[in-house]
C-alpha cells in the first residue's frame, strides 16, 4: 500500500532585518488551522531516522508547517500581514516560532508538491523554514499509605469477574489489587488516548473525562467525540480508555487499571494523518498530560519501514525534555500486530525509538500471540488476546456498551499505561526514565513461555517477545516509593572503520567494534546501532548484535514480504537486552544474507545511552539465588511464590527477584554453575542445567526427580523434560485445563467425566454449574421434542395409509415371479360411489 508521507522542501534564512508585503498572504489564499502547530525548531536532531518511504505517489496536503524567527514582533506583523480569520494566534502555537497554514486554492491530496508557493513561502525574509504535509499510513493495533475502604475491594462491575487478567492471582495477572489494595488507584495522574476520539459521556467513563488532556485535531475543535458509522471502526479509542480509566464499583461494564486516574482521548487518525497531525497530538498539553497512550503505527505488513518524521521526532524530543515541568512525557506504545506478516517491530520508527515505553501481548496461558511481533526494543508486555478459544480484554465500547472482546497490542498498550499511572502516583516525582528503569527491574518472566529467553550480562532475563516480561504493578507502586532518580543521561557514539564491505549471497558478514572508552557512560540503557545499507530485496536481511558480556539481541529478523530494494539509510536498530551491561570491550555485528545477490554495507556506528553513575536503588544481586526464579517441588508441598517481587510493605520489593550489582563488573555476577545444577544434572553450561541423568527431569535449567508443582512429566528432543499445565491448574497430567489434578487455593476441582477434571475459580462455581445444567436440561428437552415429533410423523403416516390394501405376492408363472400391487379404493370412497 502506498504510504502517504510529507513531501518536505525547507529554506533558512537568518534573522530578517526587514520585512515587506508579499502577495502571498492575503486572506483569499491562507488561512491558520487552529491547534495544528508543532515545536520549537532547535538545531537539527541527529538521531532523525531516514529511509522512511520511497514512494514517489505521496499525497501533498495544502497545508504547510512555517518556522518563523524567533522574535515576537516578527511573529505579530507576520500574522497581520496575513489577515488571518483567527484572531487567537496563540491556539496554533504549540511551542514559539511553529505555525501551521493552509492554502485554499492548493489542491487537497495532490501527489505533486506546488513548489511555486513553496518558492515564495521560504523567500520570505520572516520564514526560516516552511514544510509541505503529506498523509502518512497509520494503522490501528486491535484485532487498560493510604488505605481503600473494604467496599471497593469486591467490585460490583457486572464483567469484573471476566477480567482474568486482573484477577487471577497466583501470579497469573498483572497484580493491580495489590496496588488498589495500598491506596493506590492512579488519583491524580493524567492519561491521554492518542487514537480515533473518545465516547467523553459514555456511563463507565465520563466520571473520569478530563476535557484538558482531549482535543480533535481532525477538526480542529476540543471535543473529541468519535465519528458515528454503521461499521463503528471508530471504537478503538473508546475500547483503549476503558481499559485504563473506568469506573469502579458503578455497577456498569469494567475496571481501568488506574480507575481514579484521569483520562482523556486525542482525535487524530480519522483522517488525513500527516507528521503535523502526529506532531500536534504528541505534543498536547504536556504540562497537564503525564501520559501518552498510543496503539497505532506504520502499516504491520512486513514489508514497511516507517517512523515519525521530523516534526514528531521532535515533539518526542520537547515532550522528554520539558513535559511534565522537565520530568518529562511518558510515551506508552503498542509494539505492532505484525506477526502473521512475520513483521518486525525494529522497523517501526515509533517502538525503536528510546522515547517510547514499547509494550508487546501474551496471552492468557503465557504464549505469543499469533499477531505480536518479536524484536530487541521491547521492554516489557501485558496480557491481551491471543487465538479464537483464548480470552480477551473487557473494556468501554461505543453507544455506551461493553464489550468483551478487545484485542491485540492495541489492548496492551493501554494496560501498561494505566500501571505507570499507578506508579507515578505513588512517586510524582518519577522521570520519564525513571520509568523504563523500573518497569525492567519488576517486571517478571515467569509463566510466560517463548523459545529465546535468555539472561543477559547482569543476571536479567529478557526476550524478544516478551522483553523483561509481564509487568507488575504493585512490584512497580512498591519500587517507586522509594526510587532514586537516575543519574543524567549520557550519550557516546563509536563509529566503525568498515565501509562499503560487500554482503555476499547466501553467506553473512561479521564486522567487530572494539570500545575502549566511552565518554560518560558505564551503565546501559539504550543501544543503538546506526547502519546504512544497500540491499537487492531487504526481507532477505537478517542483522545480531552481540554485547561484550555475550548477550545477543536480533536487530532485524527476516522478513519474506519486504522487497523493497531501498535498504537502510542511518536506521537506528535499538535494542534494551543490555540494559545495565558496561559498554566497554568488543561488539560483534553479524549480516546475514538469505538473498541471491550481493548487498552493501555502506557505514555503520554505534550509539550508547546510559549512565556514568549507578542509577536508582542500590540492587546487588543475591549471591545465593540464580536469575531464574526458583522452583519448589510438589513434595515439598509448597506452592511457588510466583508474586516474588511482591512482599509487605516494609519490605524491600524486589527480594527473591532479578537483581544488578551496580558497582561491581557485570561479568562478576554472571549466575553461577552451582547456582543452576544439582546432583542430577549431566550436562550444564555456565548459566544452567542443559541435560539430566536418567529417571531425572529438566526444567528451566535445573534438574528435578520429581516435577515441580503447575508443571507434568513429559518428553521432548529425546529428553525427560517438566512442561507447564494449564493456568488453571496447580497440578497435572496433561497441557489442556481439563487435565488437572489440583486446583489453586481459589478454585474447585470440578468433574467433567470419568477422565477430564477442570479447575473452577469459586467464584464462578455457581455459574458454571448452573450453565452445565442449563446445558443438560436443553439436550435432555431436545431429545424428548425429538421423541415427540417422530411419534406424531408416525402417527400421520399411519392415517394416512389406513384405506391402502396390502401388498399381495402372486405366481402367475412357474419361472417367474411378479410383484403385483392391487390398489384398492378405501371402504369410505366405494360407499360413496
Amino acid at each position: 500500500m502506498t504510504s502517504k508521507l510529507l513531501k518536505k522542501i525547507s529554506g533558512v534564512i537568518i534573522s530578517p532585518n526587514h520585512f515587506r508585503p508579499v502577495e502571498l498572504f492575503n486572506n483569499n489564499k491562507w488561512k491558520k488551522l487552529t491547534g495544528k502547530i508543532y515545536l520549537k525548531f532547535p538545531e537539527i536532531v541527529d538521531d532523525i531516522s531516514a529511509s522512511l518511504n520511497e514512494n514517489s505517489s505521496e499525497k501533498q496536503l495544502p497545508q504547510y508547517s512555517t518556522i518563523l524567527a524567533n522574535q515576537n514582533s516578527i511573529q505579530k506583523r507576520f500574522f497581520s500581514s496575513m489577515k488571518s480569520n483567527d484572531n487567537d494566534d496563540d491556539n496554533s502555537l504549540i511551542v514559539e516560532g511553529v505555525y501551521h497554514f493552509e492554502h485554499n486554492s492548493l489542491r487537497k491530496r495532490s501527489t505533486e508538491p506546488h513548489l511555486g508557493v513553496h518558492h515564495r513561502l521560504i523567500r520570505d525574509s520572516r520564514v526560516k523554514r516552511a514544510e509541505q504535509q503529506r498523509v502518512k499510513s497509520r494503522k490501528k493495533r486491535d484485532l487498560i499509605v493510604k488505605k481503600v475502604p473494604k467496599e471497593l475491594l469486591y467490585l460490583n462491575d457486572n464483567r469484573w469477574p471476566l477480567m482474568w487478567y486482573l484477577n487471577r492471582g497466583n501470579g497469573l495477572d498483572m497484580n493491580v489489587q495489590g496496588a488498589w489494595a495500598e491506596g493506590i488507584t492512579g488519583r491524580g495522574v493524567v492519561v491521554t488516548i492518542l487514537d480515533d476520539g473518545l465516547e467523553k459521556d459514555h456511563p463507565d467513563l465520563y466520571l473520569n473525562y478530563d476535557p484538558q488532556a482531549s482535543y480533535d485535531v481532525n477538526s480542529h475543535d476540543n471535543d473529541p467525540m468519535p465519528r458515528y458509522d454503521p461499521l463503528d471502526s471508530n471504537r478503538h479509542g473508546t475500547r483503549c480508555a476503558g481499559e485504563v480509566a473506568a469506573t469502579a464499583n458503578n455497577s456498569i461494564c469494567a475496571v481501568g487499571v488506574a480507575y481514579g486516574a484521569g483520562v482523556g482521548g486525542v482525535r487524530m487518525l480519522d483522517g488525513d494523518v500527516t507528521d503535523a497531525v502526529e506532531a500536534r497530538s504528541l505534543s498536547l498539553n504536556s504540562q497537564h498530560i503525564d501520559i501518552y497512550s498510543a496503539s497505532w503505527g506504520p502499516d504491520d505488513d512486513g514489508k514497511t519501514v516507517d517512523g515519525p518524521g521530523e516534526l514528531a521526532t521532535r515533539a518526542f524530543i520537547e515532550g522528554v525534555t520539558k513535559g511534565r515541568n522537565g520530568k518529562g512525557s511518558i510515551f506508552v506504545w503498542a509494539s505492532g500486530n505484525g506477526g502473521r506478516e512475520f513483521d518486525d517491530c525494529n522497523c517501526d520508527g515509533y517502538t525503536n525509538s528510546i522515547w517510547t515505553l514499547s509494550i508487546s501481548s501474551a496471552t492468557e496461558n503465557g504464549l505469543v500471540p499469533w499477531y505480536s511481533e518479536a524484536c530487541s526494543s521491547t521492554l516489557a508486555t501485558t496480557y491481551s488476546s491471543g487465538s479464537g478459544h483464548e480470552k480477551q480484554v473487557v473494556t468501554t465500547d461505543l453507544h455506551h456498551e461493553c464489550t468483551s472482546s478487545h484485542t491485540g497490542t492495541s489492548a496492551s498498550a493501554p494496560l501498561a499505561a494505566g500501571i505507570c499511572a499507578l506508579a507515578l502516583e505513588a512517586n510524582k516525582e518519577l522521570t520519564w526514565r525513571d520509568m523504563q528503569h523500573i518497569v525492567v527491574r519488576t517486571a517478571k518472566p515467569a509463566n510466560l513461555r517463548a523459545p529465546d529467553w535468555v539472561v543477559n550480562g547482569v543476571g536479567r532475563n529478557v526476550s524478544h517477545s516478551f522483553g523483561y516480561g509481564l509487568m507488575d504493578a504493585t512490584a512497580m507502586v512498591r519500587l517507586a516509593k522509594k526510587w532514586r532518580t537516575v543519574p543524567e543521561q549520557r550519550k557516546c557514539e563509536v563509529s566503525s572503520s568498515y565501509t562499503n564491505r560487500g554482503i555476499p549471497s547466501k553467506s553473512h558478514l561479521n564486522l567487530e567494534l572494539h570500545v575502549k572508552e566511552c565518554s560518560g557512560v558505564n551503565f546501559l540503557e539504550h543501544v543503538q546501532a546506526k547502519i546504512s545499507l544497500m540491499a537487492s530485496r531487504r526481507g532477505d536481511l537478517m542483522i545480531t548484535l552481540t554485547s561484550p558480556q555475550g548477550t545477543k539481541s536480533t536487530l532485524l529478523a527476516k522478513r519474506s514480504n519486504d522487497i523493497s530494494k531501498a535498504g537502510f539509510h542511518q536506521w537506528p536498530f535499538m535494542s534494551v537486552h543490555t540494559w545495565g551491561e558496561r559498554p566497554h570491550g568488543t561488539w560483534r555485528l553479524v549480516i546475514h544474507n538469505e538473498g541471491r545477490y550481493l548487498d552493501s554495507l555502506n557505514e555503520w556506528e554505534m550509539v550508547f545511552y546510559g549512565t556514568e553513575t549507578p542509577p536508582g536503588i542500590d540492587d546487588e544481586i543475591d549471591k545465593d539465588k540464580s536469575a531464574t526464579p526458583d522452583i519448589y517441588a510438589n513434595n515439598d508441598n509448597i506452592p511457588p511464590d510466583v508474586h516474588q517481587n511482591v512482599v509487605d510493605t516494609e519490605g524491600d520489593p524486589l527480594l527473591g527477584s532479578q537483581k544488578v550489582d551496580l558497582i561491581s563488573h557485570p561479568e562478576s555476577q554472571r549466575p553461577t554453575t552451582e547456582n543452576h545444577s544439582n546432583a542430577g544434572c549431566n550436562v550444564f553450561n555456565s548459566s544452567r542445567c542443559l541435560e539430566c541423568q536418567e529417571k531425572w527431569y529438566l526444567f528451566d535449567g535445573r534438574c528435578f526427580s520429581k516435577c515441580p508443582l503447575s508443571t507434568y512429566p513429559a518428553y521432548s528432543q529425546q529428553i525427560n523434560v517438566c512442561t507447564m499445565c494449564h493456568y488453571s491448574c496447580l497440578n497435572c497430567s496433561g497441557p489442556s485445563d481439563v487435565e488437572c489434578i489440583s486446583c489453586h487455593d481459589d478454585s474447585t476441582l470440578l468433574s467433567l467425566n470419568t477422565q477430564e477434571y477442570q479447575c473452577v475459580s469459586k467464584s464462578l462455581e455457581w455459574t458454571t454449574q448452573s450453565t452445565k445444567w442449563f446445558y443438560r436440561m436443553t439436550v435432555i428437552v431436545t431429545i424428548n421434542l425429538i421423541i415427540i415429533l417422530a411419534i406424531f410423523i408416525y402417527y400421520k403416516w399411519k392415517i394416512y395409509n389406513q384405506g391402502y390394501t396390502e401388498v399381495s405376492l402372486v405366481n402367475n408363472d412357474d419361472e417367474n415371479n411378479s410383484l403385483i400391487v392391487s390398489t384398492l379404493k378405501n371402504q369410505q370412497t366405494s360407499e360413496s360411489d
